[in-house]
């Protein structure tokens, strides 16, 4: 077995990695699917604020949702950034959190988190796999 990078350098190769488009994991699939973005305010090290069109009913039948969303601040984040609002958020049930794409590099998720009016903020998390050898 390849032995993964340590989750701080896995995390400085996709640094400034905020998505062109951001898509979501599909239930149906299980593969990540673009949706409807505006307004980007991206951020460095995968950080990044938009807003979405789409509505949560939508997007809970049709993306995966993600269980252990825990949102951090970022050195240089947008202002729009504010990681313990979102995770503040997300533990209420104000705002859901996604799975944007398993494992962008070993041991790193992105995820999303969305807001009933549209709001949404993106950022990359370690997953179960990060240090593991």
């Amino acid at each position: 077995m390849t032995p993964l990078l340590p989750v701080a350098a896995a995390l400085a190769l996709v640094a400034g990695a905020v998505p062109a488009e951001v898509a979501l994991t599909a239930v149906a699939t299980g593969q990540p699917e673009p949706i409807l973005t505006e307004d980007w305010q991206p951020g460095p090290g995968g950080l990044g604020c938009f807003r979405t069109p789409l509505s949560l009913a939508l997007l809970t039948e049709t993306f995966a949702l993600y269980d252990a969303a825990a949102p951090r601040p970022g050195p240089q984040a947008p202002p729009c950034f504010d990681a313990a609002r979102i995770g503040a958020d997300l533990a209420a049930g104000t705002a859901l959190a996604f799975l944007g794409a398993r494992n962008i590099t070993p041991g790193v998720d992105r995820v999303v988190a969305v807001y009933p009016d549209g709001r949404a903020y993106v950022w990359l998390q370690p997953n179960d796999l990060a240090g593991k050898n």
